[in-house]
């Protein structure tokens, strides 16, 4: 490349938006299934899947886990809980600490999306061979440790 090319901003080759655009996408393939059959937003089929997967977590941590904001998952756990899809109770020693769980309703929810999620992941990687999934995994990691280390303080 020549010093040019170099500071010129081509918004369609640069990374961050191109991972912003297949993170978009992906996440939009699947969220129509579980919108159109269980009425879910992205925020929230996440806290439903991270509460799955960490039941007795809070809000908080569902926010650092989904690395999503903090108010979109408060609403998400919010219309949950009202849906009856999450169960809160509140920590003995720390009334402000909000304790998650699935309901029956939310864990039904998680155990019919979930084989959908995997499966439309499967179907996006179909044509990769083996290897190329291991660089890709590889890349991702190594994408995601560089950039925690660059946000750190």
């Amino acid at each position: 490349m020549d010093e040019t090319n170099d500071k010129t901003l081509i918004l369609e080759d640069f990374l961050p938006y191109r991972l912003a655009i297949l993170s978009h996408t992906v996440s939009g393939l699947i969220a129509h299934v579980y919108d159109k059959r269980f009425g879910l937003t992205i925020p929230e089929w996440r806290v439903i899947a991270i509460v799955g997967r960490f039941p007795g977590l809070s809000a908080v941590e569902v926010a650092e886990r989904t690395m999503l904001d903090k108010v979109a998952v408060s609403r998400a756990v919010t219309k949950l809980i009202k849906a009856g899809r999450i169960d809160r109770e509140f920590a003995d020693a720390d009334r402000r600490r909000s304790i998650l769980t699935l309901s029956e309703d939310g864990r039904k929810v998680h155990d019919e999306v979930a084989p959908l999620a995997l499966e439309m992941e499967q179907d996006l990687l179909h044509g990769l061979s083996d290897d190329q999934i291991a660089v890709l995994n590889t890349v991702i990691e190594r994408l995601l440790a560089r950039a925690r280390f660059i946000s750190s303080p």
